[in-house]
């Protein structure tokens, strides 16, 4: 039996407490927010404890935890405070793949599963290598509506985008840059991607964009593919070799 140096996690930071099922150590996790949904035939036997941007605070203190895993952008710095004053509390902060890929190697050392990790970094590099060599496309990925919101070049997204050879139309912008559909009108962009979080983007919005962007070919996608970090990189990265390779014929 693996001697873990933590008991008590909990994770606030739903890709993060996927990757640490995936690497073995369901029986030291004791809470997640009500996002952390992956694995979802495992992670019901952890405790919710409220959401990413409004933990319960008095609650968590309450469960004793040895660490508790954060976020920069996806929790707020003053929960992050406050919990640092009863618990060690590690706060991430990823960009891009590299961060990700770093991430889960310190982890795994941090947690004492450093194989699992290691094995699982190998996996992710291996399918970065397979990346098919396209043409760049021009994109624009939407994140919400009402307002319109993009991703600027400082995101883990636009990392994505610009490692499967999208040229990201608001990639000079930071964070999440608001915008309007005369802009994206402006940028006639190749293809326009709508994705499923964390604004629900459906069907029934394609023809308000269409109709903005009609030369741009629009597809509706998975925003776990693009978004989340961890262990979900893995099929995402399959997926979208396989998409990519499509979209170029």
């Amino acid at each position: 039996m693996p001697d873990f140096p933590y008991h008590r996690i909990i994770s606030l930071v739903p890709s993060l407490t996927e990757l640490l099922y995936d690497l073995g150590l369901k029986d030291q996790i004791i809470g997640r927010t009500r996002f952390c949904i992956h694995p979802n035939y495992k992670i019901k036997q952890a405790e919710i404890i409220g959401g990413t941007k409004n933990p319960k605070l008095e609650e968590i203190v309450e469960m004793q935890p040895d660490l508790i895993l954060a976020n920069k952008e996806e929790n707020r710095k003053e929960d992050i405070e406050v919990l640092q004053k009863y618990a060690e509390v590690r706060v991430t902060d990823i960009n891009t793949i590299e961060d990700a890929l770093l991430e889960i190697t310190s982890l795994g050392k941090l947690l004492g599963v450093q194989e699992a990790a290691n094995t699982l970094v190998k996996e992710l590099n291996a399918l970065l290598n397979e990346r098919p060599e396209c043409p760049p496309l021009s994109v624009a990925y939407f994140i919400w509506k009402d307002p319109w919101m993009s991703v600027g070049h400082d995101t883990y997204i636009h990392d994505v985008l610009q490692s499967w050879q999208f040229t990201n139309l608001y990639g000079n912008e930071t964070r999440y840059p608001k915008t309007d559909l005369q802009e994206l009108r402006a940028k006639d962009p190749d293809l326009i991607l709508l994705s499923s979080e964390p604004y629900p983007f459906k069907e029934k919005h394609i023809a308000e964009i269409q109709e903005a962007s009609p030369n741009s070919k629009i597809e509706l996608v998975n925003g776990e593919w693009f978004s989340w970090y961890g262990s979900r990189m893995k099929p995402a990265f399959e997926w979208l070799n396989n998409w990519r390779k499509e979209l170029d014929r």
